[in-house]
């Protein structure tokens, strides 16, 4: 059982946390991001004074194991990590069938892992409560793709999906259906295959026979790379949008459209790297070599931080609103903001964010505030019961959340 411990010397003030992940064997080459990533968040946190515990600062240090990419060693590894090790945190593994079968360890032995390895649904379907993930659910992946082919003119009729038979790929597959349908493209092939398959041929030759648009597949790396080589000759660009793939595959990677839940972009901000650009430069500056969306995934962003301070912040808009309002109508009934809520929401929805997620912009939400005051200034003038005030506000709500749905607003 390999292991690398980091550092050498562990003080009684560290917080360990404890991984295993692929360093080698079949997936090692994108097991190498999350052992790259852990290693440079742990050392950008520490230079910053480590994680703040109560009043005191400690440091962070990692026990890790290689799995050799197998998912009954990585098991072991887990155990030895939470009985042997006594880690204190669990941070997780690449690949949805191996955090799937790991987590139930931090389960079990109720240690939190948090893991930017796997996206199936099933992850999280299961009600585990000391399992976190970074990445958005693998249901959602082909999305951006379907909304893309959709725009294309002369827009494709037919589509052809084909995906590996792991959690991770059937999860994308079960996700896809109903989008391919919902937007009005023919679902011509519907197949799975045997997950580190390097044959594609009778698939291709399935594929060329129905002469299809468009060709979706869900797989890994090596899977995908085969599949591609092969298709050649049959002018479908089915891809990956990792720095890898584009270099294996060099001008045969062209036309290949991929999706990823993250780009080096300076305007996703973070309190250890300042943004998501110097992060991707200071990365390759340590490794050689550009991350892509597992490196991010893994180093993490500090979410539950964020909600933290919304809640503050909320909680804060509340009690100055209260005051307020108290001064207002010299009374300390309970009851007096009733409804207050209601408008609050309608504003940020006409404000731009999403119910389903994303975000406004905060001069928007301004001008939602604004529009509903005049609303109620003329309800108020014509005299319209509370109850009407309230079907008003609810009929614009569901207007702004319906033209929200089909209209592009920035996100994340």
């Amino acid at each position: 059982m390999a292991g690398i411990a980091l550092p050498p010397a562990l003080h009684a003030e560290d917080i360990l946390l404890g991984a295993s992940v692929q360093l080698t064997g079949s997936t090692a080459n994108t097991g190498r991001y999350y052992r790259d990533g852990y290693e440079f968040a742990i050392d950008k946190i520490n230079a910053a004074g480590g994680v703040k515990v109560g009043d005191a600062g400690q440091k962070l240090t990692l026990k890790l194991y290689d799995n050799q990419s197998d998912v009954n060693l990585s098991l072991q590894q887990y155990v030895q990590l939470v009985s042997a090790d006594k880690v204190n945190f669990l941070l997780g593994p690449f690949a949805s069938n191996f955090a799937l079968a790991d987590s139930a360890i931090s389960e079990k032995y109720e240690i939190p892992m948090v893991q930017g390895g796997g996206a199936s649904d099933q992850i999280f379907s299961r009600g585990f409560r000391y399992i976190f993930g970074t990445l958005p659910a693998a249901s959602d992946y082909f999305g951006s793709t379907i909304e893309m082919l959709a725009k294309l003119e002369p827009k494709p009729t037919t589509v052809a999906l084909l995906y590996a038979d792991d959690a991770f790929d059937v999860a994308v597959a079960d996700g896809i259906r109903p989008l391919v349908t919902k937007s009005g493209f023919t679902l011509a092939i519907d197949q799975r295959y045997s997950s580190n398959a390097s044959d594609f041929s009778s698939l291709l030759s399935e594929i060329k026979s129905r002469n299809v648009d468009v060709v979706l597949v869900a797989g890994h790396e090596t899977e995908i790379l085969n599949f591609v080589r092969q298709a050649k000759s049959l002018s479908v660009s089915p891809g990956v949008p990792t720095a890898d793939f584009r270099q294996a595959l060099g001008g045969d990677a062209n036309w290949a459209f991929g999706m990823t839940p993250w780009l080096p972009s300076p305007q996703l901000k973070d309190p250890y790297f300042g943004d998501a650009e110097q992060f991707a430069k200071a990365y390759k500056a340590k490794f050689g070599y550009d991350p892509d969306y597992h490196a991010a995934s893994a180093v993490g962003v500090p979410v539950a931080r964020y909600v933290l301070y919304a809640y503050i912040i909320s909680a804060a808009g509340a009690s100055v609103s209260g005051i307020i309002l108290a001064s207002r109508v010299r009374n300390l009934d309970p009851t007096v903001g009733l409804g207050y809520e209601f408008s609050a929401l309608t504003a940020v929805v006409l404000g731009g964010a999403r119910l389903s997620g994303g975000r406004g912009k905060v001069l928007h939400t301004f001008a939602g505030v604004l529009i509903l005051g005049v609303v109620a200034n003329g309800m108020r003038l014509f005299n319209l019961p509370f109850n009407m005030q309230l079907l008003v506000q609810g009929i614009i709500l569901v207007v702004a959340v319906a033209l929200g749905a089909s209209a592009k607003v920035d996100e994340r």
